[in-house]
């Protein structure tokens, strides 16, 4: 059966466009990407002493399940060489799923949709660009509205 996803790549460290690049490129065949938003420049968030950020939102197709993909997206950040490092501290890359069909999704590895979705203007600008009326299945408020409840101070779209 295949999923529809809703994936954030963001990255603030080394060549950025080449980051978000070679993430679509190595996604495939495994996730699919349907659609992909324009790339955002956006200041950093949680630790606000750091590069800015890119950010994108891309669609995507898999068979995995839900654990499988988050698996496989980790694998994924390390192969481009993500290293560990402080919470919401610079990054080479980072992958998270927002959206996995209309699931909810508890668990102590993993939630559904992302539990910071309706607080993250830097997700919720691309992401909208993809899907304004996607409905939160929690929260029951659209993409769009989410998007009207958040400061969106200093994102911009990058110019490449």
């Amino acid at each position: 059966m295949t999923h529809q996803v809703y994936l954030a790549l963001g990255t603030n460290l080394g060549d950025r466009l080449s980051n978000l690049d070679a993430v679509r490129i190595s996604l495939p065949p495994a996730v699919c990407i349907s659609t992909a938003s324009p790339v955002y420049e956006t200041p950093p968030w949680g630790v606000l002493d750091q590069p800015a950020f890119l950010n994108q939102v891309v669609e995507t197709q898999t068979d995995f399940f839900a654990l499988q993909l988050l698996e496989y997206l980790k694998n994924l950040e390390s192969h481009l060489g993500r290293v560990p490092g402080m919470q919401y501290g610079p990054r080479l890359i980072d992958l998270d799923i927002l959206f996995y069909d209309d699931l909810i999704l508890e668990t102590p590895q993993l939630t559904i949709p992302h539990p910071r979705l309706a607080e993250r203007a830097f997700v919720l600008v691309p992401l909208a660009d993809l899907a304004p009326g996607l409905l939160h299945p929690k929260l029951g408020k659209t993409v769009h509205e989410l998007l009207d409840s958040v400061n969106q101070d200093g994102i911009q779209l990058y110019q490449y």
